[in-house]
């Protein structure tokens, strides 16, 4: 959280945003990444749609692909 402070000041929103935009799954399990993904959720105080993309945007390409070509549309995080 330093590192997004020195970068983006004192806005505290902001940096709280730019950490949820920043997660990604990468090499950890889907159950690691939704952990992590809720507590930036938490702290940025988003709702809603927003963060369904937020998420979507998070996870690996493989899982992504494979919930677009099932045709199961994420509408919420705990799909």
């Amino acid at each position: 959280m330093l590192e997004l402070k020195k970068e983006f000041g004192e806005d505290k929103e902001l940096v709280k945003v730019i950490k949820l935009k920043r997660i990604e799954q990468g090499e950890r399990t889907m159950k690691e990444f939704v952990q992590e993904f809720q507590r930036a959720v938490r702290e940025s105080e988003y709702e809603g749609r927003v963060l369904v993309e937020e998420f979507k945007r998070g996870m690996s390409r493989l899982i992504r692909r494979k919930l677009i070509e099932a045709g199961r549309p994420l509408t919420s995080i705990d799909q």
